[in-house]
């Protein structure tokens, strides 16, 4: 394999290692993303159902009038209508409650402007704009995903504001008007009156206590440091109403109307009230999950662009390497390993350590010596005969020869040219 080969192959390598870490991105950012989404929506409907408390609370007070004979509250259920529209414009087609709430709509803006002269009569055409309007709230509960909400306090808080606060209010509206109606009924109807005011009794209390289980759990399971200061003291006063008001019509007989709508207006003042904290302690619950998961997301870009870059670097690292390769050494620092068509022509290898061994010591200085000659090994000359005529059995060096020219020891035998022999060291013919 080449050396191009190598680096390329090892370049492919690293840049492979991108592959698993987008994968792994792609996933949590689609996660990451959903679960924002979700957060975004819930956020939606919470601002949904912050329009229909006011719709609730001024439809049982229109009923009430009505039921009462009474003239007035409609102006007040206008302007909660006109606010709700306007939200549904915005949230309609997500939430999927445009036709719903179009339906409400008109049948709100259908009811009698004159008071009927029979209670019965107007309490069931308001009932019925009742009923519509408790399915919109589970309508957008269901769209919205806070009923799927995975979090246990936001979840027993939207379930609170969203069913059984409405349910409860409701509910009592039609306590305060069977009251009414209770009055104006012959004698002889009053074991029906009596078993109809038990069961509207039941249909305050039951939700009016889930509310008080559901939300005691959520102040006891969240985090959050003012939910449970802002919630529990609206809580009491609710619970007080609702005490109240179920007193007052414990005994049909006993019951005053004039008692039960001053105590059905208390409990509809203070639900409202505890209906605006839960909406926004809800709300800032969801809020800062989204922005956790925003934070994560930044974290997760932020680790991408790291592994990108430590990927890039030592892609380059590589490549550097390759093209930086002394002859005699491997392109990934092998030493005393030369790559095939490497090497140069004329040059002298460089012996490295062995393979996985210490790097060897570096040979000791030569000593200049004018009887040493040069620094520098001599090549090798062929073999030369010693004056004995024997061949020698090593190979001679030329040493320089240190008598000075026409000085040489005549009892020397001369060599083959005929000029006196040096052989062996210098100092040999002394």
């Amino acid at each position: 394999m080449s050396k191009r080969t190598g680096v390329v192959l090892r370049v492919l390598l690293a840049v492979a290692l991108l592959v698993p870490i987008g994968v792994l991105f792609s996933s949590h950012w689609q996660t990451n993303d959903e679960r924002r989404s979700y957060a975004d929506r819930e956020r939606h409907g919470v601002e949904y159902l912050r329009s229909l408390g006011p719709v609730t609370v001024a439809l049982v007070d229109a009923q009430s009038s009505a039921v009462a004979g009474r003239s007035g509250a409609r102006e007040a259920l206008r302007s909660a209508v006109d606010a709700t529209s306007a939200v549904d414009v915005r949230y309609g087609a997500e939430l999927r409650t445009s036709d719903r709430w179009a339906g409400i709509r008109a049948k709100i803006e259908a009811l009698p402007d004159r008071t009927p002269t029979d209670p019965a009569t107007a309490s069931a055409a308001y009932s019925e704009a009742g009923d519509l309007l408790l399915a919109l709230y589970a309508k957008v509960r269901e769209s919205s995903g806070l009923v799927r909400d995975p979090e246990s306090d936001s979840y027993h808080l939207q379930d609170a504001v969203a069913e059984e606060l409405p349910e409860a209010l409701v509910a009592a509206g039609r306590l305060a008007d069977l009251t009414v109606m209770a009055a104006k009924r012959p004698a002889s109807d009053r074991l029906r009156t009596a078993s109809e005011m038990a069961l509207a009794r039941d249909a305050v209390i039951e939700p009016a206590s889930d509310l008080v289980s559901g939300l005691r759990v959520a102040v006891e399971n969240t985090e959050s440091r003012t939910l449970g200061g802002n919630l529990l003291r609206r809580l009491d006063g609710y619970q007080r109403a609702v005490e109240a008001l179920s007193g007052l019509t414990a005994d049909p007989r006993r019951a005053d109307p004039i008692q039960v709508s001053t105590a059905r207006s208390s409990a509809h003042l203070s639900g409202a009230e505890l209906s605006t904290i839960i909406l926004s302690e809800l709300d800032i619950l969801i809020q800062e999950r989204a922005d956790e998961l925003t934070d994560q997301g930044l974290i997760a870009v932020g680790a991408l662009a790291l592994a990108v870059l430590m990927i890039v670097a030592l892609a380059a690292g590589i490549v550097i390497a390759g093209r930086t390769t002394r002859p005699g050494f491997a392109y990934l620092g092998e030493p005393g390993i030369i790559p095939p068509g490497s090497a140069q022509p004329g040059a002298v290898p460089e012996v490295g350590p062995p393979l996985g061994g210490p790097p060897l010591a570096e040979p000791p200085p030569v000593i200049a010596s004018p009887l040493a000659g040069p620094s520098v090994l001599p090549e090798r000359r062929p073999y030369r005969p010693d004056p004995a005529g024997e061949p020698s059995r090593r190979p001679l060096p030329d040493w320089p020869d240190p008598v000075p020219a026409g000085q040489a020891n005549p009892a020397m035998p001369g060599g083959p040219d005929g000029q006196p022999a040096h052989w062996g060291r210098p100092d040999a013919a002394r």
